[in-house]
C-alpha cells in the first residue's frame, strides 16, 4: 500500500487539519386503455413478450445522456470488442471511443457549472494531496462525475472507475474519459453480469491495489469484503454518499465486518440540503417530463418518504398543481409534512387512487405486488431513492403479466384485463437514469467527497478507528463558502467581542455537531 505523503499546508490541507482529532461519529394517467402515451398506438404493431426477465436495457437514445450510440453498436457487448485511444491505451471497456470528442464538450460544460470544485483543483493541485493514493470509484459516470474525477487525478491521486447503476451511465463521457487514458469500465444498459465484471475489472489489475475507496450504494465495498478481503483491509478508508451505501456500512461497523474507517458524506449538511432537497426538487420533474410527458396539475400523487429527497420531490410537485400526498414511518418527518401542508396517509389508502407514485426511502419493498395490483390503469410509478428495491420489480416478472417497451427507462407492464401501469427506468433511479441532476448542486456533493479523501489519506494513525464517521464540520462548511462567490455572497465576519460571546472561533466552525440546519 502507498505510504502518505506530507505535502505544504495549501488551504485545502488547512481546513482538514484544523477540526480535533476526536472526529464527530454518527454511529399519463390515460382516459381508457386505448389511449396511453400517445404515440406508442401509431407505431407498427409489435409483438408482445412475457416476461421471465427485464427487456427494458436501456437504448442509447437517452435524452440525458445524449448517447450517440447507433443500434448496431448497440447489438455487441463491449466486452466483444477491443478498443484503443489515439494514445494506444485500451485499459478500459465502454460502448465506443468515437464519440469522445462529445464527450469532452459534454464534460467543459458542466466544469463551467462546477466553479467551487473547479476552484478546489486550481488551489490545491499544487500541493498534490493525493499523491500516491490509488483510488477504486463505483459512483455515476456521468459529466458531472467526470469533472470529480479528473480532479483526484490532478491532485496526485490515480484511479479506476466503474459504475454505480447500470442506466445512468453518459457513454460519451466514459469514451471521453477512455480517451483521457483513465481506466473506466461502465456503459449504458449493462446486464447484471457486465455491472460485477466491471466492479471487479476495477479492483484488480496489472501493478494495481487501491488503497482509498469511493462509492455510492455499496456495491463495490461489499464486492471487495466478498472476494478480496487482504485488499480491502489494507485500503485506508471508504467514502460513500448515499443512503444505501451508508445504511450497509453501518451494518457492518455493528457486526464488526468494518475493517477500515468510513465517511459518511451522504448525512454531511451540504449533501443533504444541497444534492438530496434542492436537486431532487428540479429533477424529479425534469425525470417525469422527458419519459412520460406527463401535464402535473391536477394529478394525485403519493411520495413514498419525507427525508429530504421526499421534500424536494413534495415541494416540486405541488408548486406545479398536484395533490400530493406523503406516506412517513417518522413521526418527525410526518410533522413536518403536515405543517408543509401534505396530507400523511397509508398507501392503501390512496392507491387505487393516485395517478403518481414515487418511492424515496431508501427501504425496501415499499411498492409491492399486492400495491401495484390495485393501481389504476395508467398510472406511472418510479423511484427516486439510490436503490432499486423500493419497488417489487421482481415480483412483476411473471407469466401472467406483459412488457411492452415504450421508449428508453419507460415500459408498459400490462395485467390479463388489459390494465398497464407505466414503469419508468425498471425501478431505479429515475433522475440520474432518465434524465440530469443539476451540475451546480454536484460541484457541492462532489468537493465534499474530494475532502474526505484528502481527510481519509492524509490523517495521522488512530484518528480514525473501525467505524462510521461524518465529514468534520469545519470541511462541511469550507464546500459551502468555497460556493458563494458564485452568488457575489459575502459573509459577515465576527468581532473578537462577539466570537468571545458566542465561544466560537472566528474562523468557524460556526455551529455544534448535533445543530440542526
Amino acid at each position: 500500500m502507498a505510504e502518505s505523503k506530507s505535502h505544504g499546508e495549501g488551504p485545502v490541507l488547512e481546513a482538514q487539519k484544523s477540526h480535533q482529532a476526536g472526529s464527530n461519529k454518527k454511529g399519463l394517467q390515460p382516459e381508457t386503455a386505448n389511449r396511453q402515451i400517445s404515440f406508442a398506438e401509431e407505431r407498427k404493431p409489435r409483438k408482445r413478450r412475457s416476461m421471465s426477465r427485464s427487456i427494458s436495457a436501456s437504448s442509447a437514445d437517452s435524452y440525458s445522456s445524449g448517447s450517440y450510440t447507433s443500434s448496431e453498436e448497440d447489438d455487441f457487448s463491449p466486452r466483444e470488442k477491443s478498443q484503443v485511444n489515439t494514445d494506444g491505451f485500451s485499459d478500459f471497456c465502454i460502448r465506443s471511443i468515437k464519440h469522445a470528442d462529445f464527450g469532452r464538450r459534454e464534460i467543459e460544460i458542466a466544469e463551467q457549472e462546477m466553479p467551487a470544485l473547479m476552484d478546489l483543483r486550481r488551489r490545491a493541485q499544487n500541493d498534490k494531496p493525493l499523491l500516491g493514493a490509488k483510488i477504486v470509484g463505483c459512483t455515476h459516470i456521468s459529466a458531472q462525475s467526470a469533472v470529480l474525477i479528473e480532479t483526484l487525478v490532478q491532485l496526485g491521486a490515480k484511479v479506476r472507475w466503474c459504475a454505480c447503476n447500470i442506466y445512468s451511465t453518459q457513454n460519451e463521457v466514459a469514451a471521453a474519459l477512455a480517451e483521457a487514458s483513465y481506466s473506466v469500465f461502465a456503459w449504458k444498459g449493462e446486464e447484471e453480469e457486465d455491472f460485477w465484471w466491471c466492479i471487479e475489472k476495477c479492483i484488480m489489475a496489472d501493478g494495481w491495489q487501491p488503497n482509498l475507496i469511493l462509492d455510492d450504494g455499496g456495491d463495490l465495498t461489499h464486492s471487495m469484503i466478498r472476494k478480496y478481503p487482504s485488499v480491502f483491509k489494507a485500503a485506508k478508508g471508504i467514502v460513500e454518499e448515499s443512503v444505501t451505501g451508508v445504511h450497509r456500512l453501518y451494518q457492518l461497523a455493528k457486526t464488526g465486518k468494518l475493517a477500515i474507517p468510513a465517511m459518511n458524506v451522504n448525512d454531511s449538511v451540504t449533501k443533504q440540503k444541497f444534492d438530496n432537497l434542492y436537486s431532487c426538487r428540479e429533477s424529479i420533474l425534469d425525470g417525469l417530463k422527458r419519459t412520460t410527458d406527463v401535464m402535473f396539475g391536477g394529478k394525485q400523487v403519493v411520495v413514498c418518504g419525507y427525508g429530504e429527497v421526499g421534500k424536494g420531490c413534495c415541494s416540486a410537485l405541488k408548486g406545479m398543481g398536484a395533490v400530493v400526498y406523503v406516506t412517513e414511518i417518522d413521526p418527525i418527518c410526518a410533522l413536518q409534512a403536515c405543517m408543509d401542508g401534505f396530507r400523511v396517509v397509508r398507501l392503501s389508502e390512496v392507491v387505487k387512487s393516485v395517478d403518481i407514485v414515487v418511492t424515496c426511502t431508501g427501504n425496501k419493498n415499499i411498492i409491492t405486488r399486492e400495491s401495484l395490483d390495485k393501481m389504476k390503469n395508467g398510472a406511472i410509478v418510479c423511484n427516486m431513492g439510490h436503490s432499486n428495491t423500493e419497488i417489487d420489480v421482481a415480483s412483476l416478472k411473471t407469466d401472467d403479466l406483459t412488457w411492452e417497451k415504450v421508449r428508453s427507462q419507460v415500459d408498459h407492464v400490462i395485467w390479463p384485463d388489459g390494465k398497464r401501469i407505466v414503469l419508468l427506468a425498471e425501478g431505479r433511479l429515475l433522475n440520474l437514469s432518465s434524465s440530469s441532476v443539476p451540475s451546480f448542486v454536484l460541484s457541492i456533493t462532489h468537493c465534499t467527497q474530494a475532502l474526505a479523501l484528502i481527510e481519509l489519506y492524509n490523517c495521522p494513525d488512530g484518528r480514525y478507528q473501525k467505524d462510521v464517521y461524518l465529514l468534520p464540520k469545519k470541511m462541511d462548511e469550507y464546500v459551502a463558502s468555497l460556493h458563494l462567490a458564485t452568488f457575489d455572497a459575502h459573509l459577515t465576519e465576527l468581532s473578537d467581542e462577539q466570537a468571545k460571546y458566542l465561544g466560537l472561533n472566528k474562523s468557524g466552525p460556526f455551529k455544534p455537531n448535533y445543530y440542526r440546519y
